[in-house]
């Protein structure tokens, strides 16, 4: 026993000496006038001793006293480093409060107006000024990388659960076919799962939800019920110097007919994330114009469209206006939260989603600037204009939006459909009833 310990308690000895050595040294190392400081913790808390105490402790490590200027110029940080961190800590929850106020008092407002609970212009901007496009295009790169092997049918077997996704009717219903969340994203259809309304004047031109339908004969038309937006504010200025200097509405001024047979008619399709993302021509119509309007990415799900009062108007979005059999024909894909980019098979220069720099909460008139491209045969030394079919298949979106269809029809012209309703790609949206006489 005792020439099994004492071998130990030697090595032990001997590491306590080593340790010792190595702290000399290293003190030898150290500046001097760190040596000369000794013990740091009572310096760095000089101002919790009284002058005297100071003084004393001071003296007895050899030093000079501490000048008045550098005790005023320590207080002053010490203060500004306690205001900090209080503010720092506070600052969220004072936020929440104020907002929770101001949230209160607005729905009181509207109640007392017996106006609807809408989004306030403060609550609009705090909103818009969230970093919604950072957001969305880190969701678009996510969504592009490669999906490993066996990852793919947990992970596309989750979301199909989670959004109720068919994918029975997809074109290729194993999962491992799909690289990237992307492309599992704009899957394709199988042939004829999707049956196109041949007696329809104008069909569903995306698997979604109606939000709204109806006339847009005024300058503010319905974006739900309730909720109203700006046509001009959607559509931008008049296409002519003739239509804009015409003594009448926009609304009315874009009507190709003028002899009172027509009326200006919309309807709003909503596109979940569980919903086919591709997006087809409702009706046989010739596009002249594009249009596309650079703004926020704010979400377009239905709570939010009856919440946010022009919601579509401050949104990016690509439109393009033309005309069909009837008139004044608009078709609008509307960018939302998370849509990596909005493609139209037909543009190959549109490039949405892009980086716009930190500009939060800009609207108006930030929204509302847009670039325009005119569909000329001359321009572009086509043969002809670009010209769609119905059912043609336009585009795609990367993630769930809205499609807005604005057109001009006869008056007797009657849908077909009703608010919340699910529909497909190719059921009818309306019909032109026969007149009576």
């Amino acid at each position: 026993m005792v020439s099994y310990f004492v071998p130990r308690a030697r090595f032990l000895l001997k590491a306590g000496n080593l340790r010792k050595t190595i702290q000399d040294q290293q003190q030898q190392l150290q500046p001097k006038h760190t040596q000369r400081n000794g013990n740091l913790p009572l310096v760095r808390h000089f101002r919790q001793l009284p002058k005297n105490d100071t003084s004393k402790l001071a003296n007895k490590q050899g030093q000079q006293p501490i000048g008045k200027q550098q005790t005023q110029l320590q207080v002053r940080r010490n203060a500004i480093s306690r205001w900090t961190g209080f503010l720092l800590r506070w600052a969220p929850m004072g936020l929440c409060v104020f907002g929770a106020i101001e949230w209160q008092l607005h729905k009181f407002r509207s109640i007392r107006d017996g106006a609807p609970r809408t989004a306030s212009e403060f609550q609009s901007r705090v909103y818009c000024s969230l970093p919604l496009r950072i957001m969305s295009r880190c969701w678009g790169w996510l969504a592009a990388c490669y999906m490993p092997n066996p990852l793919r049918p947990y992970v596309y077997g989750w979301y199909s659960s989670m959004f109720k996704v068919n994918i029975e009717e997809a074109l290729y219903s194993d999962f491992n076919h799909y690289s990237s969340m992307a492309e599992f994203f704009t899957r394709p259809l199988k042939e004829g799962v999707r049956v196109i309304n041949g007696k329809s004047p104008l069909v569903s031109p995306a698997d979604g939800k109606v939000l709204h339908f109806g006339s847009a004969s005024d300058s503010l038309i319905e974006q739900v019920k309730g909720v109203s937006y700006s046509i001009e504010d959607f559509l931008g200025p008049l296409q002519t110097v003739e239509q804009s200097r015409e003594a009448m509405s926009y609304a009315q001024a874009l009507k190709q007919k003028r002899d009172g047979s027509t009326e200006l008619y919309q309807c709003v399709i909503y596109l979940a994330p569980g919903d086919y993302h591709r997006f087809h021509s409702p009706t046989a119509w010739e596009p002249t114009v594009r249009r596309h309007f650079s703004g926020e990415l704010l979400s377009v799900s239905p709570k939010v469209a009856g919440w946010l009062p022009g919601l579509f108007c401050l949104n990016e979005r690509v439109l393009y206006m033309g005309h069909w059999n009837h008139g004044f024909f608009s078709y609008t894909a509307v960018g939302a939260t998370n849509v990596g980019s909005v493609e139209i098979y037909m543009d190959s220069e549109l490039k949405t989603n892009r980086w716009n720099g930190f500009k939060v909460g800009a609207h108006p008139p930030s929204t509302y600037e847009y670039d325009e491209l005119l569909l000329n045969a001359k321009q572009h030394g086509k043969q002809s204009l670009q010209k769609f079919e119905k059912g043609d298949l336009v585009g795609q979106f990367n993630m769930g939006s809205t499609i807005v269809l604005l057109f001009e029809a006869p008056k007797n012209f009657q849908f077909d459909i009703v608010a919340g309703q699910t529909i497909k790609v190719g059921e009818s949206l309306g019909h032109i009833a026969a007149n009576r006489n």
